[in-house]
């Protein structure tokens, strides 16, 4: 083995990483205000020192600050790391002013990642050792040299599916199948997600949102828990460190170096079931903390390049995001990595869209301030790689930045927060929303049609995977997060929840009918909006994480998916399933513009795209402040049929007049109120409705649809 200089083939700076080839290795990493860096080379993954130490001479191995080399002989399957050394944090300036107040973290004693390795191995990885400021090579993360080109995806392609025909189900990989009730061969991993994707295509979404994968540090001890004296970890993974490098405790045998492999299974067997993956990436900030944290990669690459800093003492970090740090995403060479980064997972790894954690972040500039054109979003925006991902942002920060329906770009959907708790409102029984509701129901069109976006650009959840979920929505009154070990002070206090008149668990049947109901309510509501529907992984069988609505650190029963409810709670998965079979056969619920009213043109029947009503027709009331129902009629086109939904969320039973539809009669679709199967009817097996009224029962749904 040898370095550049004993042999005949040129090291290049592109592309950044390791790449192999038929002869070697090429490594390249970019740090402006390095001095020196080494490769160091590892033979197997649990190896306290490495096997080979190759300096790069600044002469010979940089271009443009650049470090680059090529190493003959090496395969595919070597680990490898880099020690940077450049200006001493207690090194001093001839002006006064020390190198750590300027923003440098060199170290030389530390042992770095690649931030552009496709895997990662943590058999040694020690973090309280890589806080401090001695060596760690004996306890560091190590990257691994994988041959990307080397896959065969048997003609597979990213689905792109219309956003309109989109039905998205957010799931985490790891608690997914890590509880023993999930059966499969290979707990909390891709492969063992690959075991569950029947269960998926039968339940009919059309996308899985999947938790942070990109590698991350799992081991990062926030406390113990004060149940079982546990130690509780970063188990969601909102906290990236290499953003091209699939989590490695979700593969099989990432020792072997299997990250890409097995991610690839998992994207290639979502594809054939015809669903599509769409990641929840973390650009935001990363798993090196504030000034107290771990060195692991960035930090001593180039600290003032990709952190925004505190700008009057830059060995602090400025916390837009609320971990710790925050990533100067719209430096170029920053969002170089971003860019490049979503075009590896679509291009080599088949992804299909990405949600962007804490998005406002990436609108920031340099100095931290939010602008209209920040050069990220409109890189990828304007990507041709990208040019048929879905590209969703969670319209926020901690910060205090609040984007919903001013996000930067044309084609970025949001996470419509305002759809969350207004709905939530409304089924809980809070008086006076319908007019709010109504916005929601029809695509949010206050929010995004002044610009120029579309009903699509509207993500519409009740839940997520940060907050309760659906069943301990109808559950509790206040969350419940004492498990994790903060008092209960962490997570949101502001719920919008209501447990139908017990906290917590029950055996009183008729709290547990409500409870079943008011499930129903949110998920008919949700299917039957304008825009894009989100569920929250296992609300459609009334997963239950106890009242805790901030299980970031529960690696545990709390988090993981129970697969006993499936069979317990077949009747809320089978009313979930029919309704997402009902949005896929009914185009006027999934419309590419927005709704025009009396403005549009009538159908066959002279019914207009949508008219509003409360109890009785084209009257909602919306100035009516103690209001609790609401109803509307949606015309179908091109023989489509017409649909009519009642809401109400009152007390006590309500009489709804039904219009009239020339040619045609109503029929029952579904009913809340009903026990199951005659809750939602089966194709072709709705009821015929008689006469001019319908009687809602209370907190109840009815859709009809006109025959």
């Amino acid at each position: 083995m040898a370095d550049q200089k004993g042999t005949t083939k040129k090291s290049s700076r592109h592309p950044l990483g390791a790449t192999p080839d038929a002869e070697g290795v090429n490594f390249s990493i970019f740090s402006y205000d390095a001095k020196g860096v080494e490769l160091l080379l590892f033979d197997k993954p649990k190896d306290l020192e490495p096997t080979h130490v190759i300096p790069l001479d600044p002469a010979v191995n940089t271009t443009f600050f650049f470090w680059h080399i090529y190493v003959s002989g090496l395969r595919p399957g070597a680990h490898y790391a880099y020690r940077v050394d450049g200006p001493r944090e207690d090194s001093q300036r001839k002006d006064g002013q020390s190198s750590l107040a300027l923003g440098h973290r060199f170290n030389k004693n530390k042992v770095l990642i690649d931030p552009y390795a496709k895997g990662n191995t943590n058999a040694l990885w020690d973090r309280v050792a890589a806080c401090g400021p001695d060596d760690n090579v004996k306890t560091s993360i190590r990257s691994i040299v994988i041959d990307a080109a080397s896959y065969d995806w048997e003609g597979d392609m990213p689905i792109r599916r219309p956003m309109r025909d989109t039905i998205i189900y957010e799931l985490h990989v790891g608690s997914y199948t890590k509880s023993p009730t999930s059966g499969v061969t290979h707990p909390g991993t891709f492969s063992g997600l690959i075991e569950k994707i029947p269960y998926l295509k039968g339940l009919g979404i059309t996308a899985v949102e999947l938790m942070p994968v990109m590698d991350f540090d799992d081991k990062e001890v926030m406390r113990v828990s004060p149940a079982d004296g546990k130690p509780l970890t970063n188990f969601w993974g909102y906290s990236t460190h290499s953003f091209f490098a699939p989590k490695c405790a979700y593969c099989v045998s990432y020792e072997e170096g299997s990250h890409l492999r097995d991610f690839r299974d998992m994207v290639k067997a979502f594809h054939r079931a015809g669903i599509e993956v769409i990641l929840d990436v973390v650009f935001n900030h990363t798993s090196e903390g504030n000034q107290d944290g771990p060195t692991i990669n960035f930090k001593s690459l180039d600290n003032r390049i990709y952190y925004h800093l505190v700008p009057s003492d830059k060995q602090y970090y400025m916390d837009y995001s609320g971990c710790g740090n925050t990533v100067n995403c719209n430096h170029p060479i920053a969002e170089k990595l971003i860019v490049e980064c979503l075009e590896f997972w679509v291009r080599d790894m088949h992804v299909d869209g990405f949600r962007f954690d804490e998005g406002s972040i990436l609108a920031r500039d340099q100095s931290g301030e939010l602008v209209p054109y920040p050069p990220v979003v409109w890189a990828i925006e304007l990507s041709d790689v990208l040019a048929d991902t879905k590209i969703f942002a969670e319209a926020w920060d901690a910060a205090g930045a609040y984007q919903v329906g001013y996000f930067p770009g044309y084609r970025w959907a949001e996470w419509n927060g305002r759809y969350r708790d207004d709905i939530r409102r409304f089924v809980k029984g809070d008086p006076g929303l319908v007019g709010a509701v109504a916005s929601r129901i029809a695509g949010s069109a206050d929010i995004y049609q002044y610009s120029g976006h579309l009903p699509i650009n509207s993500i519409n959840f009740v839940t997520c995977h940060d907050g309760f979920t659906l069943n301990d929505l109808v559950s509790y009154d206040s969350k419940h997060n004492e498990a994790n070990g903060e008092a209960n002070r962490d997570g949101s206090d502001n719920n919008l929840s209501w447990n139908c008149g017990i906290e917590g668990p029950t055996n009183d049947q008729e709290v547990e009918n409500l409870r079943r109901r008011q499930i129903k309510n949110f998920i008919a509501i949700m299917m039957v909006s304008q825009g894009v529907p989100m569920i929250c992984g296992g609300d459609e069988v009334r997963r239950t994480q106890r009242g805790n609505n901030n299980p970031y650190c529960q690696d545990n029963e709390i988090s993981w998916f129970d697969w006993s409810l499936a069979e317990k709670n077949r009747e809320t998965f089978r009313f979930c399933q029919r309704m997402i079979d009902f949005r896929k056969r009914n185009r006027a619920l999934r419309r590419r513009e927005f709704l025009e009213g009396e403005q549009g043109k009538p159908n066959d029947r002279g019914l207009i795209d949508i008219v509003w009503h409360g109890c009785r027709l084209s009257s909602p009331g919306w100035d009516d402040p103690h209001s609790r129902a609401l109803g509307f009629t949606l015309a179908g086109f091109e023989q489509d049929s017409d649909i009519h939904v009642m809401m109400n969320m009152y007390w006590g039973p309500l009489d709804f007049e039904l219009p009239t539809v020339s040619g045609r009669g109503w029929y029952r679709a579904l009913d809340t109120a009903l026990l199951a199967p005659s809750d939602i009817a089966d194709p072709g097996a709705e009821v015929a409705i008689s006469g001019n009224s319908y009687l809602v029962t209370a907190r109840s749904v009815v859709v009809l649809v006109s025959k």
